[in-house]
């Protein structure tokens, strides 16, 4: 089962991600991502810590809601990303633009 969990610790908004980043979740995600970003949350952590495959629709939403964040002065920080979802931003190319911390600690006291 997919979850997404949304909760803020020191300022930052944590979305934590569970499951299979398919087409339908990459799709939740984007909308949990727009609803923060809406309310003035510009300082984003993305956990996909329980996150075992990401599609090319959730490296889209990704990138939208890190373009967005930055558009408003703030960020979105990846965490806990597991080594096969790592592969993934690396053959895109996005290891190399989006900030990738191993822990959401070192994510959130990143900003």
């Amino acid at each position: 089962m997919s979850t997404i969990n949304v909760s803020e610790i020191k300022g930052v908004q944590v979305i934590e991600i569970t499951g299979r980043m398919d087409g339908e979740l990459a799709a939740r995600m984007g909308q949990a991502l727009d609803e923060v970003l809406s309310q003035g949350h510009d300082r984003l952590v993305l956990d996909l810590g329980s996150v075992d495959y990401i599609s090319s629709p959730g490296l889209r939403e990704i990138v939208r809601a890190y373009k967005r964040a930055q558009a408003g002065g703030g960020d979105l920080r990846i965490a806990n990303p597991s080594d096969r979802v790592l592969d993934v931003f690396k053959l895109a190319g996005l290891d190399t633009t989006l900030r990738i911390y191993r822990s959401d600690a070192q994510a959130i006291d990143s900003f």
